[in-house]
């Protein structure tokens, strides 16, 4: 609200007073509801208001309704006010607008023409209000009504510095909802000259709107790295008196340095010699500079110092092009690391992580690395902890690896819980990575499983398994190692299953040992049993098994453990199934078919470690891409989920062998002689999941259908989307002649997903008749983007037994999209700014079915986007388009997919402005072909 004088007003001063002085929230609204009535009295019948009281009786909406009351009149007075000729009249009235006339009202046809008028005028007050006014409304009808009017402002000589200045910004603001309304040809070079304007608060709101432009089309406006760079040069070389109005504590014009600094970063380092000379000498300057005393001992002088430094180095680590100044950042980053200002030393340890990456600044930062884990260790602030941890991750190499993940693994135990997975994610791929001696591995990996179990992913324990089975060298010691690792009185379920699972492969190697002969094995394994959770008693089970082929000597003992009550008769599926089947197993079929059965598992294929695919999602855009390639981690052991099966699969190359603790991915069918030796006994699956429907990847491009079915019930879907918000309608069928009792439903890992959306669950009845349905409404907002799904638990008790399942919502993230249709050159010009490495997900892969165009345009229809014919020059090639919204932000969105009929494959190209975006709707997509 705008000060209210103490010779003017006097009515609105003398209200808000009687406002403040309300004792009770009804005194308050009584005395806003007599003020209305006043002034609605006072539009309605007097006819001679003059513009003096129209502006005070405006304020006075305008004050009521900041305290939360809705106002349905007074627009046409505002508008009215628009034509006056005093400023304070003019500026209530623009307010007005500004704040409470939607852009459908009746009125925005006479507000836009007094805009129109108020920008012809020779008065730059009223012009300057104008563009205020334009600005804070930002509409699709501002920009198409004045996108002539505003450029022509910008760039005419006629034009005062001050009008220049709103102009730069107005357009700016009209740029972000209407990207056409930039006018190309001459109008680029006549914007770009702009930096080279006398006015420096032309060139700073100029900078800001140059550097909006390029983003969109790089290209076209290339012409401006000579200019920022001649005007950066200028800034740094001149003294703080050269230009005294736009000094900031002793610092020449900060904030457009670093708008300059920045604009430079949208491009690769200038390929004029003497441009590029001139670039590295002005941050060959401000690197000087930080070097110099302080010119004050202000918290603003060193903010403004710092942050055009920050900015300088940012634009050496984007160029990476001069080793010198790579190397110098380093040392006058390292020089921060022990700074008193937290700020500091997290912005220190944020630029060299970067700089780690470089070549020719890694073995520079290496020279820090006893102040980073001093960092690690000591710091207050969890978030600059944290950072050190990623900095040891970035400049770990063959030569100090031991030493960091030893260092990273004594932190551990006492690390905040809140980095304790990804610190587990860290050094189990660098031990993977800088390895030269796989015993160390295991040991590492061990001892991460002793030291914090509960935050070891399944990927990381999968994958010493697969590690551990590809190299013969390293087995015995495994075995050996993790039989020791069993003997602590307190051990970590993690330890049990990967003890579980190399003693079942290669306890063979170590059963010579009287201190661990294969009883002793056995007798250790099961003392764990008891104390696990079921899952974990399904894999010692599998290696019980095992344990029959390797060691006869214990077959009977492992038949009783088969045989007892709580695993033949478990109320667990699961459990009781494979202890029926090993059981039957072990009794029924000949010494060489269950050596052939329960073989030793084959090696696994090469590709990319799964562990860093999931610090990748953790940490998209941080992780380096020449991480570690060796083995493929195979999908998440479908044994370790509901109701699903372990047995015997056999491999591609009739080479048979089990992987009963279900690490390998099946094959693609199960032809071969123990089909017909053993039938259907190693596929066998528990009943009720044996009748059970269930594929939520379905939904990913379509919204209506059957969710999930077994034989106690089924759960449909429909579901429609707008923007951030989705309504789904889950329909509950009883497909039973009994009722189901205690009727509940929840959302799985509620926590997880509290920032990502809001979700709520309409209540459901607690009891579902024989042959009913009941309905149940979820609505859901985006609030920012996510990765896979939520899930939704629900229980009943069906026939006195109590039942529980889990199903994935289809509420994936391209449920959010909003089709948006645009021309050829439109799509490959936001193609083309959208093409850096951090905005960009692409993947190839083998068609899942023969490649049929119909189809394909089908799924891509229904996954959300909006198809765009002919503008790939390919004609067999699609192209798509679309805007995710969620509650914080709008994601731009394309794709490119490309089908190759002679080899059956597609490559998937996926481009947006985030790069976890680009990475999720390229994971989604991809599994649909």
């Amino acid at each position: 609200m705008p000060a209210v004088r103490g010779d003017g007003m006097r009515g609105l001063a003398v209200f808000i007073s009687d406002i403040r002085n309300c004792k009770s929230k009804e005194a308050e609204i009584k005395r806003i509801n007599k003020e209305l009535a006043n002034i609605r009295s006072k539009f309605k019948g007097d006819k001679t208001l003059d513009g003096y009281q129209k502006k005070k009786y405006v304020c006075k909406l305008l004050f009521i309704f900041l305290l939360g009351h809705d106002i349905d009149f007074g627009q046409m007075e505002a508008v009215n006010l628009l034509s006056s000729n005093k400023y304070s009249e003019k500026q209530i009235g623009y307010l007005f607008i500004s704040v409470l006339v939607n852009t459908n009202s009746d009125l925005i046809k006479l507000i836009i023409q007094s805009i129109k008028n108020d920008l012809s005028s020779r008065n730059p007050i009223h012009v300057n209000l104008a563009m205020q006014c334009i600005a804070n409304i930002g509409s699709a009808d501002m920009a198409e009504a004045f996108g002539y009017d505003i450029p022509k402002l910008l760039v005419s000589g006629d034009t005062m510095d001050v009008v220049k200045q709103s102009a730069a910004l107005c357009l700016l603001r009209l740029f972000r909802t209407s990207q056409e309304i930039i006018p190309g040809g001459e109008w680029t070079s006549r914007i770009v000259h702009l930096l080279n304007d006398q006015h420096l608060g032309v060139v700073t709101a100029a900078a800001s709107l140059i550097d909006a432009l390029v983003k969109r089309n790089p290209e076209e406006y290339k012409a401006c790295i000579s200019l920022a760079v001649s005007r950066l040069s200028r800034i740094v070389t001149a003294s703080y008196t050269d230009l005294q109005d736009y000094t900031y504590y002793f610092v020449p014009a900060p904030w457009l340095s670093v708008k300059l600094l920045r604009l430079l970063q949208n491009y690769t380092p200038p390929e004029d010699p003497g441009v590029r000379g001139r670039l590295n000498e002005c941050l060959e300057i401000i690197l000087n500079k930080a070097q110099e005393p302080p010119k004050s001992k202000k918290v603003q002088h060193s903010n403004a110092k710092n942050a055009v430094l920050f900015e300088a180095i940012s634009l050496i680590i984007h160029n990476d092009s001069e080793p010198n100044l790579l190397v110098r950042a380093c040392n006058q980053l390292g020089q921060f690391l022990s700074n008193r200002e937290t700020n500091l030393r997290y912005l220190a340890l944020e630029s060299m992580c970067l700089l780690a990456t470089s070549e020719f600044s890694h073995e520079a930062v290496k020279k820090h690395q006893e102040v980073v884990i001093l960092s690690m260790k000591m710091e207050k602030d969890v978030s600059v902890r944290q950072q050190a941890v990623d900095l040891l991750y970035a400049m770990c190499d063959k030569s100090n690896a031991e030493e960091i993940v030893q260092e990273m693994l004594n932190y551990l135990e006492t690390a905040d819980y809140s980095i304790r997975e990804e610190m587990v994610l860290k050094v189990a791929i660098l031990a993977e990575k800088y390895a030269s001696d796989y015993t160390w591995y295991v040991d590492v990996i061990l001892n991460l499983i002793r030291i914090a179990g509960d935050y070891v992913s399944e990927e990381v324990w999968y994958r010493v398994i697969q590690i551990v089975i590809n190299r013969d060298d390293v087995q015995g010691y495994a075995a050996k190692t993790v039989f020791e690792a069993l003997q602590a009185p307190a051990c970590h379920e993690n330890m049990v299953k990967v003890g579980g699972y190399i003693l079942g492969e290669f306890g063979n190697l170590i059963a010579g040992d009287q201190r661990s002969a294969p009883s002793v094995q056995f007798q250790l394994l099961h003392s764990k049993y008891h104390l696990c959770s079921p899952m974990t008693r399904a894999l010692l089970l599998s290696t019980y098994v095992k344990f029959v082929n390797l060691f006869p000597e214990v077959k009977s003992t492992v038949q009783d453990v088969f045989r007892q009550h709580s695993n033949l008769r478990s109320a667990d599926a699961e459990l009781q199934q494979r202890a029926s089947e090993y059981l039957q197993l072990s009794i029924l079929v000949s010494t060489d078919v269950l050596a052939t059965v329960l073989e030793e598992m084959p090696s696994f294929p090469e590709r990319e470690s799964s562990i860093l695919a999931v610090l990748k999602k953790k940490k998209p855009g941080r992780i380096p891409e020449n991480e570690i390639r060796e083995r493929k981690s195979p999908a998440p052991p479908s044994s370790y989920h509901q109701n699903s099966h372990a047995t015997a699969h056999v491999n591609d190359n009739k080479n048979s062998s089990a992987d009963l603790l279900g690490l390998s991915t099946p094959p693609a069918s199960n032809t071969g002689v123990l089909v017909d030796v053993l039938g259907d006994l190693y596929n066998s699956t528990p009943a009720p999941a044996a009748q059970t429907t269930y594929n939520p990847k379905k939904f990913i491009c379509k919204n209506n259908g059957v969710l999930f079915e077994n034989d106690l019930i089924q759960i449909g879907v429909k579901c429609e989307f707008r923007q951030n918000l989705g309504r789904l309608g889950l329909f509950y069928g009883n497909k039973t002649s009994y009722p189901l009792h205690n009727f509940v439903t929840a959302l799985s890992n509620p926590s997880d997903w509290i920032s990502k959306m809001n979700i709520q669950l309409k209540p459901v009845e607690p009891v579902l008749e024989a042959g009913a349905q009941i309905q149940q409404t979820v609505n859901a907002e985006c609030v920012e983007d996510y990765t896979d799904a939520p899930s939704i638990s629900i229980g009943f008790v069906y026939n006195n037994v109590p039942q529980k399942l889990s199903v994935k919502l289809p509420l994936t993230l391209n449920k959010f999209f909003e089709p948006t249709e645009m021309n050829g050159e439109s799509f490959f010009a936001r193609w083309k700014n959208l093409g850096s490495t951090s905005q960009k997900s692409q993947k190839i892969f083998q068609a899942s079915s023969p490649i049929d165009n119909d189809s394909a345009r089908t799924k891509l229809l229904g996954f959300g986007m909006q198809l765009l014919d002919g503008i790939d020059p390919n004609p067999d090639n699609f192209v798509c388009a679309g805007i995710i919204h969620t509650q914080t932000q709008q994601i731009g969105c394309l794709l490119r997919l490309e089908p190759n009929k002679q080899a059956q494959m597609y490559r998937l190209t996926v481009r947006s402005s985030k790069e976890s975006v680009s990475m999720e709707i390229c994971e989604l997509l991809a599994d649909q072909f």
